[in-house]
């Protein structure tokens, strides 16, 4: 099967999740911003501040005819033109002006030291494409009902001249009612079928550039004679096509019609977006960065590192990470000094309470630098005895030869005896070999002899030291000493080696007409021999 048809399946649903994933991130934050920028405090109910709400709460949900009450329509406008008109103040007004309602007046008099005339407030100006600034104002009227806000004469006047210039001017006058009543979270039903959509385009769209970037960048590193530059590109993949996807959906959010609000914050996430790729990258290029070092010649020549570049590496994401984070924060507005004032207060009292934590990751580093071992070496730690699996952060886990993990803390590691059985460069092997009783002189000297024959003769001998020596009278045998090493790190190996010299051991015994001893004890009663000697 080729690689393209493997991928289309796996390619629809991932598309269809970073579709819906991005989407609903965006849906999600843009109710977050409504909930905040629509929280009402006591007003006045006949301020302007309450007028401007009463007239964003009507356009949400879309009761257009109730909306055109609070509008002054200009001389000779026919009272039916009132909802469209309510209805498309309602687009300007989301496009071109962030509501801040804290900024409008609360009180029935209105500001009277804003150098407006007398009961008249201003809420915000519309800039047209001369450059000319329009202002939008509420007025103070009487009529049946008593005194209330309602926009001006003049600003109503200019509603179907600031409409037209609106970017999605075109979807609002052709597209069915149905679609452009609002919907959850106070944006339009096209809105909510157009920002899904959107995003799968730019998935796409993204993908497809990702791969013609990596094409023209493959040419250009396979020019260079290094190779860290063609793993890093291997790497990227994932990072580059996010970029392009947000790249892309810059381009796309104008044609979604986004409030001016929310399309602030859409941006100001897929900015933050754009930091996540550049760490996601980072982050990606690390292992490529210890692999380098790794097989670099300075490598070869500190042995000492070996260990300490798994650590590193880790040090080194966790820092990439939070870099990210702050940098995301920042470019969402947050203000990440007083965070990183109260994290270092609060890293602080967690280093306090957090002392072995931080006793286990002094000893990580204790034990990279010393280098009493490294993964996959066969040691022992107090009493625990087999092959190390890995060096982490906080804990050594070592794979006994039970098959169970155990898991140390490095602080208790870094304290204790450690026994490196793979840095020995031989392995030994003593005994003694016990000979029975009766075995002659000769007996002896032509079994120290065969022994000492057998040893040599073997390949994985360390011929500088061989012993076989005559060592004791035992209790019930000769006893000959073997002391050998054998040449080999594997135990296993040296259990294969030991094997072969103990059989032949064997065969130098039984052709010197001797055997192996026994333990025996004569016992010999002395007050019987001395009865007997006297009746002699």
């Amino acid at each position: 099967m080729a690689r393209s048809d493997r991928f289309r399946p796996s390619a629809l649903r991932l598309s269809l999740r970073v579709a819906t994933v991005l989407a609903a991130w965006l849906l999600l934050a843009s109710g977050v911003l409504r909930a905040q920028t629509s929280a009402k405090v006591q007003v006045a109910p006949d301020s302007p501040r309450a007028a401007v709400e009463q007239f964003v709460d009507l356009g949400h949900e879309g009761r257009w005819d109730e909306a055109a009450r609070l509008l002054e329509l200009p001389p000779g406008t026919p009272p039916s033109e009132g909802p469209r008109l309510a209805q498309r103040l309602k687009f300007v007004l989301d496009h071109y002006i962030v509501l801040d309602m804290s900024q409008i007046w609360g009180d029935a008099t209105g500001n009277l030291d804003d150098g407006l005339p007398p009961e008249t407030e201003e809420i915000g100006t519309i800039q047209r494409r001369s450059g000319v600034e329009d202002p939008v104002r509420l007025v103070r009227v009487q009529d049946a009902s008593g005194q209330h806000w309602v926009f001006s004469a003049a600003t109503v006047g200019r509603i179907d001249r600031w409409f037209a210039t609106l970017k999605d001017r075109w979807v609002l006058e052709h597209l069915p009612p149905a679609l452009l009543a609002p919907g959850p979270l106070g944006l339009l039903w096209w809105q909510w079928l157009g920002l899904p959509a959107a995003v799968l385009i730019a998935w796409f769209v993204g993908f497809f550039l990702a791969r013609v970037s990596r094409a023209i960048l493959g040419r250009l590193v396979a020019r260079t004679k290094a190779t860290w530059d063609d793993a890093v590109l291997a790497r990227i993949g994932g990072p580059l096509t996010l970029a392009w996807l947000l790249a892309v959906m810059f381009a796309l959010l104008p044609l979604v019609g986004l409030a001016a609000a929310d399309d602030e914050l859409a941006r100001q996430f897929l900015r933050s977006g754009l930091f996540f790729v550049v760490f996601w990258a980072l982050l990606r290029s690390v292992d490529v960065l210890v692999q380098v070092v790794r097989e670099s010649q300075w490598n070869a020549g500190h042995p000492a590192a070996h260990s300490l570049l798994p650590l590193g590496g880790r040090v080194i994401k966790i820092i990439v990470f939070a870099l990210a984070l702050v940098s995301a924060l920042a470019s969402l507005g947050f203000q990440v000094g007083g965070l990183l004032a109260g994290l270092g207060i609060g890293g602080l009292a967690i280093a306090l309470a957090a002392q072995k934590t931080v006793e286990n990751l002094v000893g990580a580093f204790a034990i990279g630098a010393d280098q009493p071992f490294k993964e996959g070496d066969t040691v022992r730690i107090g009493e625990h005895i087999g092959d190390v699996e890995s060096i982490g952060l906080r804990s050594t886990r070592i794979r006994t030869p039970d098959r169970t993990l155990v898991t140390i803390p490095n602080a208790q590691v870094a304290e204790q005896r450690i026994e490196n059985f793979a840095a020995r460069d031989r392995i030994r092997l003593s005994t003694t070999v016990g000979i029975q009783y009766g075995a002659t002189h000769d007996q002896i000297q032509q079994i120290l002899a065969g022994f000492e024959r057998v040893l040599r003769g073997h390949p994985r001998i360390w011929p500088e030291t061989v012993v076989t020596r005559f060592s004791n009278l035992g209790e019930s045998s000769l006893d000959i000493e073997v002391m050998c090493w054998f040449q080999t790190r594997d135990f296993n190996e040296f259990r294969a080696c030991r094997q072969e010299v103990l059989l032949g051991f064997i065969q130098v015994v039984e052709q010197a007409g001797s055997g192996f001893a026994f333990p025996t004890r004569t016992v010999h009663l002395v007050e019987q021999e001395a009865k007997a000697a006297g009746k002699k």
